[in-house]
């Protein structure tokens, strides 16, 4: 147990570390690439560039860590988000902009292998609180990485970049020499039957009953979440005027309720209500913060839907993940959680290029009425695994 505890400690801190560069980066890219007066379409294409990579490859970094061990996919992933933000600190171009967004997405898969790391070490019962510690590090790297990304970007452009290169270094050390390999070491583990195809494996995954709701709604929730990250600094910067370092801050803000909700609460949550009903309620929260949010016409009346929103998605995010993984077979964690991020990723793919059309084209109140409306379909299907939530403490034997 005790190993387990320093385990779980050493995963939190590897990603929150990468996290804080990650958060140095994403809010202010849509700003940087603006300097190059691009049209609605290419702004979209670029944001979604990282997570169309990040589709193709989690499966792929997820059947690999199932194949080879946790510790090597985690190693050669950090590699790459090194060599990623090294490229977008020289980038002075949207051709180099892009190059740099894809590198690093084509690495940042390595999300799903955290998730198998967490679910290698835990109990179904205490899953939802060790998924709440990915979440939790994501939400203090959202804390510290845009409030530092602000900062640095009053000194020079590059310094965001350059610093995010950094951490991801830091990471990929406590990888090597702090990280035991976490696979179990079962004779049951059996080679994919999909080879390294990307995709090759998602339709027969998709098609278990057991995995086909938690998978789709991990796309509605991230399309809606992910069409309000691609333009709230965008809304901030023009409708109230506030610059690098107070956008930083703001979401910085909401990094602080989603790592109190996912660090501190998600585990007594979890026992208490269930993972579905988690789900359930933080969808809900979700579409009420989304369909106020426009309305508001000063930067104080933002706070209080905002703090829907970040409680929704901390409670939301890793009860689902902590559902996800119940459902999967010990043999193909890796491949399964691979899928979840794949999924994930597609959302982050479709929320950029819904999210930019709709805020440039249409309206800028309309990204966050769409994504109210789809946390809204998030809730059905919610509802639907609360009728099933008796089946989700059952951890599927291997096959």
């Amino acid at each position: 147990m005790q190993g387990h505890k320093a385990k779980l400690s050493t995963i939190f801190l590897i990603v929150f570390v990468d996290l804080v560069g990650f958060g140095m980066v994403i809010p202010f890219i849509p700003l940087w690439a603006e300097k190059h007066q691009p049209s609605a379409l290419t702004l979209a294409l670029l944001m979604a560039s990282y997570s169309t990579m990040q589709f193709l490859a989690a499966p792929v970094l997820g059947r690999l860590s199932d194949r080879f061990g946790r510790r090597p996919v985690l190693i050669a992933s950090l590699i790459g988000s090194v060599s990623g933000y090294v490229l977008l600190a020289l980038a002075h171009s949207l051709p180099l902009l892009f190059a740099s967004r894809i590198v690093d997405g084509i690495s940042g898969g390595n999300i799903s292998t955290a998730h198998a790391v967490i679910s290698d070490i835990t109990t179904p019962a205490n899953r939802a609180k060790g998924m709440g510690l990915i979440g939790a590090a994501f939400g203090l790297g959202f804390i510290c990485g845009p409030a530092l990304g602000g900062v640095l970007m009053t000194v020079a452009p590059w310094l965001p970049a350059a610093a995010a290169a950094l951490t991801s270094l830091i990471a990929l050390g406590m990888v090597w020499f702090l990280l035991p390999e976490t696979r179990p070491d079962d004779e049951q583990r059996a080679p994919s039957r999909y080879g390294m195809l990307a995709l090759a494996g998602m339709p027969a995954i998709m098609a278990r009953p057991t995995l086909r709701n938690p998978l789709i709604l991990a796309l509605f929730m991230t399309v809606a979440f992910a069409s309000f990250e691609m333009t709230f600094a965008l809304l901030l910067n023009q409708q109230f005027r506030l610059d690098e370092r107070s956008i930083g801050l703001m979401l910085a803000g909401v990094g602080v309720l989603a790592a109190i909700v996912q660090g501190g609460l998600i585990g007594r949550l979890s026992r208490r209500f269930g993972d579905a009903k988690l789900v359930l309620t933080g969808s809900i929260l979700a579409v009420i913060g989304l369909a106020v949010l426009p309305s508001a016409h000063s930067v104080s009346v933002l706070i209080p839907p905002l703090i829907l929103l970040g409680f929704g998605v901390g409670i939301a995010g890793p009860s689902l993940s902590a559902l996800t993984s119940k459902r999967a077979r010990a043999h193909e964690m890796g491949e399964v959680m691979g899928v979840y991020q794949s999924l994930s990723s597609l959302g982050r793919v479709i929320g950029p290029f819904l999210g930019g059309y709709l805020y440039k084209a249409v309206g800028k109140g309309w990204p966050y009425w769409a994504g109210a409306l789809l946390m809204l379909v998030a809730a059905a299907l919610a509802g639907a695994l609360v009728r099933q939530e008796p089946s989700e403490t059952v951890t599927i034997p291997a096959a």
